[in-house]
């Protein structure tokens, strides 16, 4: 018979105090709750607040359920074969061990009492159900619930099934059999399972290749005969809403792919090459996107310094790097922590990556006449507290941004610079005037990604002679690196976080900016003045453990 507890505190509070949510967040999910009357977890996750793991613990210690973590648990067949498949992905739960006739299964909702009926029934023997987080138990599934052929020898399957088929009239036809919907839908998936944030469709002369961004690195996936390229391309452009006629211009479209219960938005670009049109599908996943600065690795002062910027009333924020460098995250981000009911936020994107609760966002579109500079001039029209601008791309963009955070609003936008002590003079080259940008400029950002080394196959070494000097560490001292594991292909590396600097106008970089300093005695003065270099950033990751001296030397080349 199960135990009833009582609730100590409020959902709310719990998840406050445990600091996965602000007050403010709290009292815009209230609201919305009496408004629609939903349950306010499930508000809470809808707006981006909380991701299913919050809830999830949080629901766990409510209820005095034991929370185990599946990381590095090593799962029996035998024990994972007392649970069909169906039934262990319906029900969102895992069987790990069978000891004295009662089996232990994780549960991502221990509270779920029909899921715990029907696991009873199926293994015929007592259970003990203890608790484990969402993501935990869908990289389990994952990895030991598959399907007995892996997601490569079944892309060559369905290759083989549309190559033997039934010979089609027309491209749009063939786009409509089964194998080419059934490829296309499991090179996406293929993509999700190796959390990939972009797949390329690359016509050869003779062959379709095809390739995974995963970590920012490309890897190579399945390749496809040439005669399927055009089915291919052509069921791609149906989802995305594109014209399958047009084959000489580029064209830019979106697509929803279901997966998990949930809706994944992909970006699709289409371009004419020598050997037909090249596809590239941006994964857009929302479940995965870390908006809390907390999740994307920057360390607690910083946090608190960006924080601080974005509340106040009026300002400038850059966030510079190269394409590829978490920029527009760590945007999304910021707007998390200052998005409430009191503010008025409005961005000008292009594109709009992710759709954020409580802020309005606009899209470029210049076939229309709707540039950054005129979206910008409509939305200081339209009362904002908070202005986000995709980028800086002309001076009369820029001039703008900067009267905009004169005139009482709180700007954040993007500079493409490789380093933050550039993007002053970069401005000042486009023609603004050295005493707007000392006036407005509230700080500037620069950052890379880097990866992470692989946890389940992390192992430590003594560092070199060479390697503690660049380290400035001691000689032996003991540094980590991946060997490579099923969990992170083979590579040693899983996951990415952040290396960054952040640069505030001190007094004596305001007087720099006016006298028209070069980037060098910009990025010497911040540094003097407190500022930590990017590369000492990358360092300290690596005597943490976090990072490789191969990734940090790899993104942190051009800023060097």
């Amino acid at each position: 018979m199960s135990k009833v507890v009582s609730r100590k505190k409020a959902l709310g509070q719990r998840l406050i105090d445990e600091g996965w949510i602000t007050r403010d967040q709290l009292e815009t999910a209230l609201s919305e709750q009496r408004r629609t009357g939903e349950q306010l977890g499930r508000i809470l996750h809808n707006l981006g607040f909380v991701t299913e793991d919050n809830l999830s613990a949080s629901l766990q210690q409510e209820l005095g359920a034991n929370r185990v973590s599946l990381k590095g648990c090593s799962f029996q067949p035998d024990v994972l074969r007392m649970i069909p498949p169906d039934m262990a992905r319906q029900h969102w739960l895992v069987p790990m061990d069978f000891e004295d006739g009662v089996l232990t299964v994780a549960m991502a909702d221990p509270c779920n009492i029909v899921a715990v009926d029907a696991v009873r029934k199926a293994v015929g023997c007592a259970i003990n159900v203890v608790a484990a987080s969402p993501p935990e138990i869908r990289l389990v599934l994952d990895r030991h619930y598959a399907d007995a052929a892996s997601h490569d020898s079944l892309i060559e399957r369905i290759i083989e099934e549309a190559k033997h088929g039934a010979a089609p009239h027309t491209d749009e036809e063939a786009a409509g059999q089964a194998p080419i919907i059934e490829l296309v839908d499991n090179l996406i998936v293929k993509a999700l399972k190796d959390h990939a944030t972009d797949i390329h469709l690359e016509p050869e002369e003779k062959l379709v290749r095809t390739r995974y961004r995963i970590d920012g690195i490309l890897h190579r996936g399945p390749s496809m005969p040439k005669e399927l390229q055009s089915a291919l391309t052509c069921r791609i452009k149906i989802q995305a809403h594109l014209d399958i006629s047009e084959r000489r211009t580029p064209q830019d479209g979106r697509m929803k792919f279901g997966h998990n219960g949930s809706d994944v938005d992909l970006r699709v670009s289409v371009l004419p090459t020598a050997h037909g049109e090249d596809v590239v599908l941006r994964v857009l996943d929302k479940s995965s996107l870390a908006l809390r600065l907390s999740r994307l690795g920057f360390d607690e002062k910083t946090r608190k310094t960006l924080g601080a910027l974005v509340q106040e009333p009026h300002g400038m924020l850059l966030v510079t790097g190269p394409t590829g460098s978490g920029k527009t995250t760590t945007l999304y981000s910021l707007l998390t922590e200052i998005n409430s009911l009191e503010k008025n936020v409005i961005t000008i994107e292009d594109p709009i990556e992710y759709q954020l609760p409580m802020i309005r966002q606009s899209q470029v579109n210049s076939k229309i006449g709707l540039t950054f500079a005129a979206g910008l001039r409509a939305i200081l029209r339209q009362d904002p507290d908070v202005v986000m601008l995709g980028e800086v791309r002309d001076v009369e963009t820029a001039r703008i941004a900067i009267s905009a955070a004169l005139t009482g609003h709180f700007v954040l936008t993007t500079l493409h610079t490789n380093t933050a002590a550039g993007a002053l003079p970069r401005l000042m080259d486009m023609g603004i005037e050295p005493f707007l940008l000392s006036s407005s400029v509230s700080g500037v950002l620069a950052q890379r990604l880097v990866r992470k080394i692989c946890a389940e196959c992390r192992e430590t070494y003594e560092a070199s002679p060479a390697e503690a000097e660049q380290l400035g560490c001691e000689q032996g001292k003991p540094l980590y690196r991946g060997t490579g594991c099923p969990n992170c292909r083979g590579t040693g590396y899983k996951g990415r976080t952040v290396l960054y600097e952040l640069i505030l106008p001190t007094e004596r970089i305001r007087k720099l900016i006016l006298e028209r300093a070069s980037d060098g005695q910009l990025a010497a003065a911040a540094v003097a003045d407190g500022t930590k270099a990017i590369q000492l950033v990358g360092t300290q990751k690596v005597l943490d453990g976090e990072t490789t001296m191969a990734e940090v030397a790899r993104v942190c080349r051009t800023a060097l």
